[in-house]
C-alpha cells in the first residue's frame, strides 16, 4: 500500500468463506480498516488483529443516503492524505451498487491521490445461483432505490432484471409501484434473501406481494423473469425489420411510406372510434396497430437512411422536456391555461427560430377539414384576425348561409358552403367546442338512434322505404326517448 493511497476492499456477499485471497491478505495486512457498514456477514471472519471501524453511525444522524455518502468520501478521502493511506471495505464488489467507491474515486483522482481496487463476489453470482440463471442472458442490473424513483421505469419487460438493495419493506412497495408500470401484477419473480450466506432464501412470489415478506432486510435482491411473450419497442421493431428483410413478408417489403399513408389514416380513425366507443380492450389493440404503422415508417425511413426510430423517440423526447419547463426547468405556472399559453410561446419561438414564411405554415395538410379549420383560425387570431366578439361570428355564420341560397351554381353552392362551415367552426372556437369532436358525437349519436329505430321497424313487422314521413318521425321521437338522449322539442330533420 503506497503512502498516501486509498485501498478499497470488496468483502464478498457473505460471510469470510467468500472473501478473495487477495482481500484476506489486504486486510490482514492493515492495521485498521474502514467499514462502510458493520452490518455484514463478512465483519465477524475479518483477521482477528485488524481494528474494525465503521460508519453506521452517520446513516443513524444524517437526513438522506446523499448526505450519507458525502460523509464518507470526505473521510476516506482525509484518511487517505496520511502517509500510511487507509483501507476501506465494502459490501459485495467495490464497483457494484456502491455509490461511496464512485466518488472517492473521482475526488481521489482530483486530489491527487491513488486508488487500489481489490475485487469481491458481488451479490449478483449468489443471486444467479440461488435461482438457477445464466447471467448472459440479457440479464439488466439496477438499484432498487434508482428504479423505484421512476414512474415508469427504464427496463425491458423482455429481459430479466436483477434489482439490489431491496433493503426494507417500504422500498419494497415503492419498487412494486415502479415496476407495476411495466409488469402484470401477478407476474412472478423471486426475492432472494442472503445470497450466498448461509442464512441464505428464496421465495418465489407475484410482484404485487413482494412488500408482505418479513424476510426482507439489507440483504435482499429481487430477480425480475422476463415476460412470457416479448413486450417492447425493440422486440417490435425487430419483427418490423425482419418482416422487411430479405426473408420476411412479400407484402411488407413492397410498402413505401406513400403505400402505407390511407392505413395508417384508418387506424387513427379506428382508435378515435374506440376513445369514442370507450372500449379500454379495443383502444389497446387499435392503438398497437397504430403503433405498427409508426414503427414500420420508421423502418423505412432507416433503410433509405433517412433518420432511425432512436432518432424519432429522441426528438420528442427533446421536445417534452424543451416545452414543459416548469416542470424540468425553472418556469412557474399558476394553471393549465398558463401551460398552454408558454406552449403556443415555445413554439412560436422554434418556428421564429426556423424562419416560417407564413404563419399558416406546417399546419398538415391531411387533417380532418374541421380540425384544420381550428388550427387556421387559432393561428390568425394570434395576430388579432378575429371578431371582437361572438356576436360578429354569429351574424357572419348567418350571412353565409344566406349566400349559399344566392348561390346560381353548383360551384358557388359549394364555395358558400364552406364559407358556412368555416364560420360554424369559428363559432364553434368562441364557444371553447372543438368541432371535429362535435360533429363526430353527433354522427355516432345519429347512427345510434337511426339503428335503434331499424329495430323498432324491424320488431314490428315493418318497411322504412314504405313508412311515410310522419311515421318515421314517430318512430324517431321513440328511438331518442329510449336512449334518453332526446332534447326537449327536437326532430329528427334537427337531430
Amino acid at each position: 500500500m503506497a503512502e498516501g493511497s486509498i485501498t478499497i476492499v470488496g468483502l464478498g456477499p457473505g460471510d469470510g468463506q467468500l472473501l478473495t485471497r487477495q482481500a484476506w491478505e489486504v486486510l490482514a495486512a492493515a492495521e485498521v480498516v474502514y467499514l462502510r457498514t458493520a452490518r455484514h456477514p463478512a465483519g465477524a471472519d475479518l483477521p482477528p488483529a485488524v481494528r474494525q471501524v465503521s460508519f453506521d453511525h452517520v446513516y443513524e444522524t444524517a437526513d438522506d443516503f446523499a448526505a450519507v455518502y458525502a460523509h464518507i468520501v470526505s473521510e476516506i478521502i482525509r484518511l487517505g492524505r496520511a502517509p500510511a493511506g487507509v483501507v476501506y471495505a465494502v459490501p459485495g464488489h467495490p464497483h457494484i451498487g456502491e455509490a461511496t467507491v464512485v466518488g472517492i474515486v473521482a475526488a481521489a483522482n482530483a486530489a491527487g491521490l491513488p486508488v487500489t481496487i481489490v475485487p469481491g463476489i458481488s451479490f449478483v453470482e449468489p443471486v444467479l445461483s440461488a435461482i438457477g440463471v445464466d447471467g448472459l442472458n440479457g440479464l439488466q442490473l439496477f438499484d432498487a432505490i434508482d428504479v423505484a424513483s421512476y414512474n415508469y421505469p427504464p427496463l425491458s419487460p423482455d429481459a430479466p432484471v436483477l434489482l439490489g438493495q431491496v433493503y426494507s419493506r417500504l422500498m419494497a412497495s415503492e419498487l412494486k409501484l415502479a415496476l407495476m408500470a411495466i409488469y402484470p401484477d401477478e407476474h412472478e419473480v423471486f426475492l432472494v434473501h442472503s445470497a450466498g450466506a448461509a442464512a441464505q432464501a428464496v421465495e418465489k412470489v407475484p410482484l404485487y406481494a413482494i412488500d408482505r415478506s418479513p424476510q426482507i432486510d439489507h440483504l435482499s435482491s429481487l430477480y425480475v423473469p422476463a415476460v412470457p411473450v416479448p413486450a417492447s419497442l425493440p422486440a417490435l421493431a425487430e419483427a418490423v425489420a425482419v418482416l422487411r428483410g430479405p426473408n420476411g413478408c412479400p407484402w411488407d417489403q413492397e410498402q413505401t411510406s406513400q403505400s402505407l399513408r390511407s392505413g395508417f389514416l384508418e387506424e387513427a380513425s379506428e382508435v378515435l372510434d374506440a376513445i369514442d366507443a370507450a372500449d379500454a380492450e379495443a383502444l389497446c389493440e387499435e392503438l398497437g396497430d397504430l403503433l405498427l404503422h409508426i414503427v414500420m415508417q420508421t423502418q423505412i425511413a432507416g433503410e433509405e437512411e433517412a433518420f432511425k426510430l432512436t432518432d424519432v423517440v429522441a426528438g420528442i423526447y427533446a421536445k417534452l422536456k424543451r416545452r414543459h419547463p416548469h416542470v424540468w426547468g425553472d418556469w412557474e405556472v399558476a394553471d393549465s391555461a398558463e401551460v398552454v399559453t408558454n406552449w403556443a410561446r415555445l413554439k412560436a419561438a422554434e418556428r421564429a427560430a426556423n424562419q416560417p414564411s407564413s404563419l399558416l405554415d406546417n399546419i398538415p395538410q391531411a387533417l380532418p377539414a374541421l380540425a384544420q379549420a381550428q388550427k387556421i383560425q387559432a393561428r390568425v387570431r394570434k395576430v388579432g384576425f378575429d371578431w371582437p366578439d361572438v356576436a360578429g361570428v354569429v351574424a357572419k355564420l348567418h350571412e353565409e348561409i344566406a349566400e349559399i341560397s344566392g348561390a346560381e351554381t353548383p360551384a358557388g353552392q359549394q364555395q358558400e358552403l364552406g364559407d358556412a362551415l368555416f364560420a360554424l367552426v369559428n363559432w364553434a372556437r368562441w364557444l371553447d367546442i372543438d368541432a371535429e369532436t362535435a360533429l363526430r358525437e353527433a354522427n355516432r349519436r345519429f347512427t345510434r338512434r337511426f339503428r335503434y329505430l331499424e329495430q323498432l321497424a324491424t320488431g314490428r313487422g315493418q318497411s322504412l322505404a314504405e313508412l311515410g314521413l310522419d311515421d318515421l318521425e314517430a318512430l324517431w321521437q321513440e328511438a331518442k326517448t329510449a336512449l334518453h338522449d332526446a332534447p326537449p322539442g327536437s326532430s329528427w330533420e334537427e337531430a
